[in-house]
C-alpha cells in the first residue's frame, strides 16, 4: 500500500510503498476513508529535533482518521468488517487511572502505552495511507447514521479539541457571557460552531483573513474582527466594556496571547489551544483578577462520541479542502502558505501514481 511518511525530523514527508499491516490479537485494521492534515504536523516536520519528543520518526502521518473496519484481530468483539468508524487519536496504556477515566491523552503510564504520549500519526503509523492498524478496539467509535468518514475524520481533532476546551469552561458560558475565538481556521471555525451548538454565549471571531471571518459568521459568530490596533476596543465595546468570559487562542503566538489577555474578563478563562510558540507574561497585575490561564490537549473518547453526534445532526460541519493521497504532501505545503479553506482532508483513491 501507499503511505505518506515522515522519514526524519526537519524533513518533508515522502509517499512510499509499505506492506499492508496484519492485525494481531486485539488489534483492528481499518481501511482509511479520510485523514485530516493538521497544522501541528508542520511542527513535526519543521521544528522538532531528536530527543524533543519521547518517540522518533519514521512513521506515517495522519492523526485525524475515519474509515471502515477491514480486518479484526483475534479476540476482538463488538465490531464488524465494513462498519464505518472514527479513530480516537491518543493511544494510552488503557490501564492507569487516567485512561480508565477516558483521558488517554493524559496517560499516567506512558511506559505501558504503544508509544509514550502519542498515537497513530504521532510516533506510530497514522492514517495517511490506505490502511491503518489500530492497537485496540477501544480506540474506535462507530459512526452514527448520517455521518460518513470524509465528514467525520476532521471532527476527531479539529472539532474534538475545541469541544474539550469549551466543556472545561461550560459553566461560564451563559446567555450574558461572551466567548472570543482567536484564529478561525481549521480548528477555530469549528470552535465557533461548538460554541453555537452547546452554549448561549455571544461569539466573537478574530482572524486576519476575510474569508475565515466570513466562515466564522456563517458558523454562528456574532462579530468577526481583524487583529490590529482597533481589535481590543472593538471587542471591549461589543461586551459593554466587560471583556470575554472565555478566550480560545488557536494560534498561540506572542501577539495573539497579548490580545487574549487584553480582552479577558475577571473570573474568565484564557485557554491556549494553538502551539505557535508564544509566551504570556503572568503576574498579579498582568491579567484581570482571578482570570485562569490554561492549556488544553485534544479530547477524550466520550467527548468524541458527542462530537460525532453533533456532526450527524448537522450542528458541526467542517469546511474541507480535499486532496488525494498522491497530493497529500501538497496539502501540507498549502497549510504552510495559509491557502487551505477550513480543514485539509486526504481521501485515498485507487491510484496514487503520477
Amino acid at each position: 500500500m501507499w503511505a505518506l511518511r515522515l522519514p526524519s525530523w526537519k524533513s518533508e514527508p515522502e509517499l512510499v510503498e509499505v506492506p499492508v499491516p496484519v492485525p494481531g490479537p486485539g488489534e483492528v485494521l481499518v481501511q482509511v476513508g479520510a485523514a485530516g492534515a493538521c497544522h501541528s504536523d508542520l511542527h513535526l516536520m519543521h521544528d522538532f529535533e531528536a530527543g524533543a519528543l519521547p518517540w522518533e520518526p519514521p512513521f506515517t502521518l495522519g492523526h485525524e482518521n475515519a474509515g471502515w473496519v477491514h480486518t479484526l484481530g483475534e479476540g476482538v468483539r463488538g465490531l464488524e468488517p465494513g462498519q464505518p468508524v472514527a479513530v480516537v487519536g491518543a493511544w494510552g496504556c488503557g490501564q492507569c487511572q487516567r485512561c480508565l477515566g477516558g483521558y488517554e491523552t493524559l496517560c499516567a503510564r506512558p511506559d505501558l502505552a504503544p508509544v509514550p504520549g502519542g498515537g497513530g500519526g504521532l510516533g506510530m503509523d497514522g492514517g495517511m495511507a490506505e490502511y491503518l492498524l489500530v492497537p485496540a478496539a477501544r480506540h474506535l467509535v462507530p459512526l452514527p447514521d448520517g455521518l460518513d468518514p470524509v465528514s467525520a475524520a476532521p471532527l476527531t481533532d479539529a472539532a474534538l479539541t475545541p469541544y474539550h476546551a469549551v466543556r472545561r469552561s461550560q459553566h461560564k458560558l451563559g446567555p450574558v457571557s461572551t466567548a472570543v475565538v482567536i484564529g478561525v481556521g481549521g480548528l477555530g471555525h469549528l470552535a465557533v460552531q461548538v460554541l453555537k451548538a452547546t452554549t448561549a454565549a455571544r461569539i466573537v471571531a478574530v482572524d486576519p483573513r476575510e474569508s475565515s471571518r466570513d466562515s466564522a459568521l456563517r458558523g454562528g459568530a456574532d462579530l468577526a474582527v481583524a487583529p490590529g490596533p482597533d481589535a481590543v476596543q472593538e471587542i471591549r465595546d461589543f461586551t459593554g466594556g466587560l471583556g470575554a468570559d472565555l478566550v480560545l487562542d488557536h494560534v498561540g503566538s506572542d501577539d495573539t496571547l497579548a490580545l487574549a489577555a487584553a480582552v479577558s474578563r475577571s473570573l474568565g478563562d484564557l485557554t491556549l489551544v494553538g502551539i505557535g510558540g508564544g509566551t504570556l507574561p503572568v503576574s498579579f497585575f498582568s491579567l484581570p483578577y482571578e482570570t485562569s490561564v490554561q492549556t488544553t490537549y485534544w479530547g477524550n473518547r466520550h467527548e468524541l462520541v458527542e462530537v460525532l453526534d453533533l456532526g450527524a445532526r448537522g450542528l458541526l460541519t467542517a469546511e474541507t479542502t480535499l486532496y488525494t493521497l498522491h497530493d497529500a504532501a501538497q496539502a501540507y505545503l498549502d497549510l504552510t502558505h495559509g491557502t487551505v479553506t477550513g480543514r485539509a482532508v486526504v481521501v485515498p483513491t485507487d491510484d496514487y501514481r503520477a
